[in-house]
């Protein structure tokens, strides 16, 4: 019998068969396995190795503290997202959609960093032309900034030289020669996501990776690869779109609940300081179907304007479509109000999306979903100095959320005369009382007729 040369591994886990599967049986995804060559193993490498330590264990309390001192990056805003400035010997990995701006952000920062240190930008994907184009259009000049069109990572190990800052682009196109597998495997990924840290905490090199999504919006590769990384960043927003957001899912020199607002301008990606009303449209209040929200976004709030449409089906099946907010909520708060408020949906067409690009995961945007829904439904507009927030519940209750009272603030400092909300958080926030009414509520249909949607 022949001795088999390849294995099939899940692209999503990680998972290893000896045969193609249809469907992976440790993360239940389909069509994710894919064939690469067992790696070659030679005799140094099969050899025992010693059973020795270097390592001695030592109280905590003898442990000194390693004094973190932070590098700004030229960016107010993605140093805020990082925990106040770049840590020396760590590495970033940055994750998007495809023309979100990643190696637009990774090119104005290699260029601001490039005026104290040596830069080296690695381009896996574009020659170096591509990369002078991007730069030129920039307006980004300097001798300390290098650039190098390599995929090897043996090559890139050795052009690094006295670089204190790389950036690669992307890691999903680097690949090493210890394996047999193409750039872009579950093997290739780990293998040189792992050499890249041992390079970064040996040498004192902070590295910036670009990393590819898949079409969930997750980071593609194996898990390890986020595990690997000090810090992992998603940047967030629509390719039409000029504001885009950057959030940090995983840091350990810093919080993860600190986001940055940027904007794709003509001369790169700049950071947005004032971002009042970024999120809202001039005409809301005119027509139905809208309502706002104050969504907190990390440590910042902002108002958000939800819009739906609701239309006659010219199908047997209605469709229901969202942008910006999760689809099974969307489909759950049309159950509710139809079941608990007698708003029929059965037979129309719903549209729900979020102003700017902006995706909304919280539960406290429910209410205004609702009301929006209501809205279009009804064809009543809702007030444009109202906003809403609160968690819906099956039964049709409307629960309290965090950071109500940071909410409420945000709602009067951007001109608000009506807030809507949870009677649970109504006590929180008397201190408001005299600067905007306050009108708690417990169930969704009281909602409606404050609002007059019924």
């Amino acid at each position: 019998m022949a001795k088999a040369t390849s294995r099939y591994v899940c692209g999503a886990c990680g998972y290893v068969s000896p045969r193609w599967l249809g469907k992976c049986p440790a993360c239940e995804q389909f069509n994710t396995f894919a064939e690469e060559p067992l790696p070659v193993l030679s005799a140094a490498k099969t050899a025992p190795k010693p059973r020795f330590s270097s390592s001695v264990a030592i109280p905590l309390s003898a442990v000194e503290r390693e004094k973190l001192v932070r590098v700004k990056s030229g960016v107010p805003e993605f140093d805020n997202v990082l925990g106040g400035g770049i840590v020396p010997a760590s590495l970033v990995l940055v994750g998007g959609d495809p023309g979100v701006g990643k190696s637009t952000l990774l090119t104005g920062i290699a260029a601001n960093l490039s005026k104290q240190y040596k830069v080296l930008y690695v381009s896996a994907e574009e020659s170096c032309a591509q990369v002078k184009l991007r730069c030129e259009r920039l307006g980004v000049t300097g001798d300390n900034l290098f650039l190098l069109n390599e995929t090897c990572l043996e090559n890139i190990a050795e052009n690094i030289g006295e670089s204190k800052f790389v950036v690669i682009d992307s890691i999903q196109a680097v690949y090493t020669e210890a394996l047999n597998s193409t750039a872009g495997s579950v093997g290739q990924v780990r293998e040189c996501a792992t050499r890249l840290m041992r390079l970064a905490k040996s040498r004192g090199i902070t590295f910036f990776i670009i990393g590819h999504v898949t079409k969930e919006g997750a980071l593609a590769g194996p898990k390890v690869l986020e595990h690997v990384m000090d810090t992992v960043l998603y940047f967030e927003g629509e390719g039409q779109e000029n504001a885009k957001i950057l959030r940090a899912v995983k840091n350990r020199f810093g919080s993860v609940q600190e986001v940055g607002v940027f904007e794709m301008t003509e001369s790169g990606v700049r950071g947005m300081s004032d971002y009042a009303g970024l999120f809202l449209s001039d005409s809301r209040g005119e027509a139905a179907g809208s309502a706002v929200t104050p969504s907190e976004t990390g440590n910042r709030c902002m108002m958000v304007e939800l819009q739906s449409l609701v239309a006659k089906t010219a199908y047997g099946l209605p469709r229901r479509m969202s942008l910006g907010v999760d689809y099974n909520k969307l489909i759950v708060l049309l159950a509710v109000l139809e079941k608990r408020c007698g708003i029929p949906f059965l037979n129309a067409d719903v549209y729900c999306n979020a102003m700017g690009g902006i995706r909304l995961n919280e539960p406290s945007v429910d209410l205004a979903v609702c009301a929006a829904l209501a809205s279009g439904a009804t064809g009543k507009p809702v007030d444009r100095y109202t906003a809403l927030f609160g968690e819906v519940g099956l039964t049709g209750e409307v629960r309290g959320v965090s950071f109500a009272e940071k909410r409420v603030n945000e709602c009067v400092k951007m001109g608000f005369r009506r807030v809507i909300l949870p009677n649970k958080n109504l006590s929180a926030c008397e201190k408001y009382r005299g600067a905007v009414e306050l009108v708690g509520v417990s169930y969704v249909g009281q909602m409606l007729k404050h609002l007059d949607l019924k």
